[in-house]
């Protein structure tokens, strides 16, 4: 459990009542994580959301080397010479891991400490359940996390340019 002040400095939450802050305050724990921690990975189960108060959280998707000759069958078994791209830098105060409030709740990219970091982790399961005895408030995390979704498709989208 976290404090609900804490919750309430973030304008990601703003719109929520004090009832709602307290659930989310009894959902949340602080991490304490170094650089190079990997939160999760492209196409995990995702039961939890983030947001970070401290550091730098890099979006990334894994992308086939250029300069590197692969073989078909490397493409088959997953052995391709790869990088990292980071597509979006999720610095304090904001969220990531939008994917485990929802469904299918996988994550659709990877996130990485790009420094260390000190981030709030939500109980996403916990908190779906909460959205089913208040719909208000699932419409307002919805909101909340489909603006979120918004901005990393625009990062994409100019993140992709620069490779074309």
């Amino acid at each position: 459990m976290i404090s609900a002040e804490l919750i309430r400095r973030f304008p990601f939450f703003a719109g929520l009542d004090l009832e709602q802050i307290n659930k989310l305050a009894k959902l949340g724990t602080e991490e304490i994580v170094e650089e190079g921690h990997y939160f999760f990975h492209e196409d995990d189960a995702l039961g939890k959301f983030f947001v970070n108060l401290e550091g730098a959280v890099g979006i990334v998707y894994e992308v086939p080397e250029r300069d590197v000759k692969h073989k078909v069958a490397d493409q088959f078994s997953r052995k391709l010479k790869t990088k990292d791209i980071v597509i979006s830098t999720v610095g304090p105060g904001e969220m990531f891991g939008w994917a485990g409030l929802i469904p299918p709740h996988k994550a659709r990219a990877t996130a990485k400490a790009l420094a260390p970091c000190r981030v709030i982790t939500f109980n996403a399961t916990e908190l779906v359940k909460e959205f089913d005895n208040d719909c208000g408030f699932g419409y307002v995390m919805t909101q909340k996390a489909a603006q979120v979704i918004g901005q990393r498709l625009r990062d994409l989208r100019v993140e992709s340019l620069a490779f074309a």
